[in-house]
């Protein structure tokens, strides 16, 4: 069975179809899935009623005729996660089956494809719900095109970090901003001439390269690039795109969003994998058994001694939401959450103790500690 079920429902036309299996594509080899085996895919059925233990979404394009699907003969909409997709605001009403209106819809005419797909990997498990950036930059620099990023970002559902508006009075400002650099997908890198002449913006660049962020460079106009940067995904601005003020023109700021939705992507599958082959890794050190891997990555395992865990790898600041997923997910097993702590808060380390001694279960485990905690796990 497959670990993802995916349905292309309502209406869609035959390039809109033909743009969403080419980024399904690319999507699998970004997370190591095979299409048909993995992740199975449905085109306007009938019926899609997927397996109870894989996850799925549904994508309903609206258009021609599509108003008049009955839409509850083909998926249950109270307990299937349905993207709607209507050609324009105007015309949901003529596009979208009444069932569907009481979900927020995405307009065609206003988001891209990608962006669409995008979404669609957020129902799945696939990609966080979370689209979150890191602006680092030179303040003496930058700071004018920061701030109009912060706000052109923000009005595109990414949750931007920018160090003037993100961090409170009285609060230690690093701590807070390393603690704010776990929890993003991408580092957005104003590469302004002074860029790493500076050690906060050269730091930040290096520590999101540790904790394995994406990075997107956004290159200022006679910038001579840097021998350190040549991994990551750039976007170069032309003179004429820069102002008098430093603020980009529109040109370049949909260049950035737009590569900004497909670094995202591949920097969240990459460090997932790396987090999942971590714990592989452990395993095998403690003479443990994969069993399988289910969806959200979660991985099922034989200790050495016969019991069985379900362990739940995660990117980003674990949350007390993210116990209670796994708690769902592993029904009767025992469980743990393995996650990466460097960067993050002491505060937030000890309100996560805190929760592993307040609900017993699921157990914290650091990804460098993984094979030490699993081989002693009788012990505990």
């Amino acid at each position: 069975m497959a670990l993802y079920e995916l349905a292309v429902l309502g209406a869609p036309t035959a390039e809109q179809l033909a743009k969403f299996q080419e980024l399904l594509h690319v999507a699998c080899g970004q997370f190591q899935l095979k299409l048909g085996h993995d992740i199975a895919l449905t085109i306007q059925p009938e019926e899609f009623r997927p397996g109870s233990r894989a996850a799925a979404a549904a994508i309903f394009f609206g258009g021609i005729g599509s108003v008049d699907v009955d839409i509850a003969k083909v998926i249950d909409c109270e307990a299937m996660t349905i993207l709607p997709i209507a050609s324009s605001d105007a015309a949901v009403m003529t596009e979208i089956p009444p069932p569907l209106r009481r979900l927020n819809c995405l307009f065609a005419d206003k988001v891209t494809p990608e962006r669409i797909f995008h979404a669609l990997l957020e129902c799945l498990g696939l990609l966080p719900r979370q689209r979150r950036v890191f602006l680092s930059y030179r303040r003496n620099e930058a700071t004018p095109a920061a701030v109009q990023l912060f706000a052109e970002l923000s009005s595109r559902q990414f949750e931007v970090f920018l160090d003037t508006q993100g961090i409170g009075p009285a609060v230690d400002f690093q701590e807070t901003l390393w603690h704010q650099l776990c929890d993003v997908d991408v580092l957005v890198m104003l590469e302004t001439p002074g860029y790493f002449e500076s050690r906060w913006t050269s730091a930040e660049y290096g520590r999101a390269l540790a904790k394995g962020i994406g990075v997107l460079r956004i290159q200022w106009p006679d910038t001579t690039p840097s021998i350190h940067t040549g991994t990551a995904s750039l976007v170069e601005v032309i003179p004429e795109e820069l102002d008098a003020v430093g603020q980009f023109a529109t040109s370049a700021i949909d260049r950035v969003c737009a590569q900004l939705e497909d670094v995202r992507s591949l920097s969240h599958a990459t460090r997932h994998l790396s987090m999942v082959t971590a714990v592989q890794d452990a395993v095998q050190q403690v003479e443990g058994k994969i069993d399988g891997i289910g969806p959200n990555r979660t991985i099922y395992l034989t200790l050495r001694s016969g019991r069985k865990l379900m362990v739940q790898p995660t990117i980003g600041v674990p949350t007390s939401t993210i116990l209670q997923e796994t708690f769902e997910r592993a029904g009767a097993d025992e469980s743990a959450i393995v996650y990466d702590h460097f960067g993050l808060k002491r505060s937030w380390q000890s309100h996560m103790n805190w929760l592993a001694q307040k609900v017993p279960g699921a157990r914290w485990i650091k990804k460098t500690d993984a094979a030490w905690d699993l081989g002693g796990w009788e012990a505990n």
